[in-house]
């Protein structure tokens, strides 16, 4: 992502980041001291503290407001790396006082827990594993999105292969963001399915949901399925992720975007766990028709989506 010969090293930095520590090799890179980094970026028009970047560097301290981010777009120009490359690193920040806060991470996981409790009365064996006959292969999920931010719509399309004989139905585990009024949130089967049994959590923005097919599959065979999600009471949202529990072939994530409320920044992650730096970050531009989408291959167990980055 530099613009001149560098390290394979400093590239991953950049690339997988954290902040900081793509900040720091860029800098170690660059052979310039804080000091004339900051006169560089005074000649561009752009003042910050020595101290600043120093905490940048140190990840003491994070970008976090706009002003933050012009001063991060200057970094890079001064260090040599292509525009975004450190801002994508940033992630999802918030206007202060914003009510719709992104949650924290014991948050997060108490939230699904709630949810994924639901899975027990939609097992003839609570405690087991769901959808343990089935392998999903490929996925393509696309979201339409309001001119508020908020999901409208996610309209999903899957490919299952059957471990062993007598798979004949799927359950969905769905995870909203805090806010969401999860009985104004409704599931209509779209094809190779019926809808089953629906359960919504009281205590967390989730829900989780049967399909059924119309037979078993035998051993090894591949069934294609889908689904709609409809959400007439969601709030603006910060990212859309996939959890994978296998090994998958094929993930493509759409989002198509009212053209009045196109996100700052979009990015693409990939995450070994919730509580984990990205091993993927890469920017997403919304092309023509204000839609963006991310495509990924070969994905093992993790979280998988785009981020979503509003100013």
């Amino acid at each position: 992502m530099y613009q001149q010969r560098k390290e394979p090293g400093t590239v991953s930095a950049v690339r997988f980041g954290p902040f900081s520590r793509a900040l720091s090799e860029a800098v170690d890179h660059r052979g310039l001291s804080l000091s004339r980094i900051r006169a560089h970026l005074a000649a561009r028009g752009v003042s910050v503290a020595e101290s600043t970047l120093s905490y940048w560097r140190r990840g003491l301290r994070h970008p976090s407001t706009p002003r933050s981010l012009d001063v991060v777009r200057a970094l890079e120009a001064v260090l040599g790396l292509a525009p975004d490359s450190l801002v994508v690193l940033i992630g999802p920040q918030r206007r202060p006082g914003e009510s719709d806060r992104r949650p924290s991470l014991t948050e997060l996981r108490q939230s699904w827990t709630e949810t994924c409790t639901l899975l027990d009365e939609l097992s003839e064996s609570p405690g087991a594993a769901v959808n343990a006959k089935l392998d999903v292969v490929t996925v393509v999920d696309v979201l339409t999105m309001t001119a508020q931010g908020r999901i409208a719509e996610i309209s999903s399309t899957m490919v299952v292969r059957a471990r062993e004989f007598g798979a004949d139905g799927f359950v969905v585990t769905h995870q909203d963001e805090p806010g969401t009024d999860m009985e104004a949130t409704t599931v209509f089967a779209a094809d190779g399915c019926r809808k089953g049994r629906v359960r919504r959590s009281t205590s967390s923005p989730g829900m989780v949901f049967e399909l059924l097919f119309d037979r078993g599959l035998a051993e090894g065979e591949t069934h294609t399925f889908a689904f709609t999600l409809r959400l007439a009471a969601s709030v603006r949202s910060t990212c859309f992720h996939r959890t994978v529990r296998s090994r998958m072939s094929a993930y493509l994530l759409r989002l198509r975007f009212d053209p009045d409320a196109i996100p700052a920044r979009c990015v693409k992650t990939v995450r070994e766990r919730e509580e984990l730096a990205p091993v993927v970050s890469e920017p997403l531009h919304p092309g023509p028709g204000a839609s963006v989408s991310a495509y990924f291959e070969g994905l093992d167990v993790g979280i998988a989506g785009i981020d979503l980055i509003w100013e």
